[in-house]
């Protein structure tokens, strides 16, 4: 496989990556499975991070509905480590028969952009099965900053170069890609500050240490509410169905803008056709139980069901996007 930092693999892979996603169910469609016995057995879910954070509380609440869907068990496995890759590498790893899933993100774009090399290739490696969800990010400042749209924003910036700071979790999150992206497409300079995790980037910004921040609307919401910290757009290519009064950042002055949190799931390559068809069913009938969606909703996610298609082609997007990022930013892994 050739070196993930290679500017010619980025376009090939964003450009091939639906095609070669429809080759891998035609060729799987040669396999012989029985997929009207699938699942016979408990189906496990790799989060390729550690329990307790976004991804594994949104795994474990997809998990029991899933696994009511397919008929069996689903479990989930926690493999944290090295930014998500541990968990991808071992699920690139097991056998193409359906019953090792990874609930993937948008790290594996990233991690394609940020490291040399991978133990995978994360378009090659997997069949994707459907998306699951996405989260909003929200581009908020601090109330005393006194600009209330994204053009205020940017004048601002503008009038006082490298006197603004973005209040970001980490070096190579989406949330730090999202805010170099805005830099990047609009001139400015608003400076990255590093923190540890969510937690303390928000808790700074909201004590006014930093001024500008891009996070999640489920982590911003209640600040929000009580007027501690202002939102001037979401990141997003179109509104949000949470948020539907904020305009986009798109909408509000830099043209072409869109970034967001996806979440969702994928297979080893080579899983025969009947059985992605069968997890994809699966997962969309979850999806549509109003039920569900007011639940994913309630804790910040939009539900984004689709084929294996869809996930493909967000994937390719995403690839393109980050190798952009990255690149023009000079953003390492930590």
């Amino acid at each position: 496989m050739p070196p993930l930092s290679s500017t010619r693999w980025f376009a090939s892979a964003a450009v091939t990556v639906a095609a070669v996603a429809v080759a891998i169910v035609a060729m799987a469609g040669t396999t012989p499975v029985r997929a009207q016995s699938f699942p016979d057995r408990p189906v496990k879910l790799v989060v390729p991070f550690a329990v307790g954070g976004g991804t594994d509380i949104l795994a474990r609440e997809l998990a029991p509905r899933l696994g009511e869907a397919l008929g069996q068990p689903v479990v989930v496995d926690n493999r944290g480590g090295a930014g998500g890759n541990i968990g991808s590498a071992l699920v690139a790893n097991a056998p193409a028969d359906g019953y090792t899933m990874l609930f993937g993100s948008n790290s594996l774009s990233i991690n394609a952009a940020l490291y040399r090399s991978l133990p995978f290739d994360p378009v090659k490696s997997f069949a994707p099965i459907g998306v699951v969800a996405t989260a909003p990010l929200v581009l908020v400042t601090h109330p005393g900053l006194k600009v209330e749209t994204v053009r205020d924003l940017l004048a601002m910036a503008r009038a006082r170069p490298d006197a603004l700071n973005w209040s970001a979790p980490g070096s190579g999150t989406p949330h730090h890609l999202a805010s170099e992206l805005f830099n990047s497409m609009t001139g400015v300079k608003i400076t990255h500050v590093q923190y540890k995790g969510g937690g303390p980037a928000l808790t700074d910004l909201v004590a006014g240490q930093t001024q500008v921040g891009i996070i999640t609307y489920a982590s911003v919401r209640p600040y929000l509410a009580s007027g501690r910290i202002r939102a001037l757009a979401v990141t997003t290519a179109d509104r949000s169905q949470l948020l539907p009064d904020l305009p986009t950042v798109a909408e509000s002055g830099v043209p072409g803008y869109a970034v967001d949190l996806w979440y969702g799931l994928f297979a080893p390559v080579a899983t025969p056709a009947p059985v992605v068809r069968a997890l994809n069913a699966a997962l969309a009938k979850v999806l549509a139980d109003p039920a569900v969606r007011q639940r994913f909703n309630d804790q910040g996610y939009e539900l984004a069901p689709g084929s294996p298609d869809d996930l493909a082609t967000r994937l390719a997007a995403d690839l393109t996007r980050s190798a952009r990022v990255v690149t023009g930013a000079r953003i390492t892994a930590e």
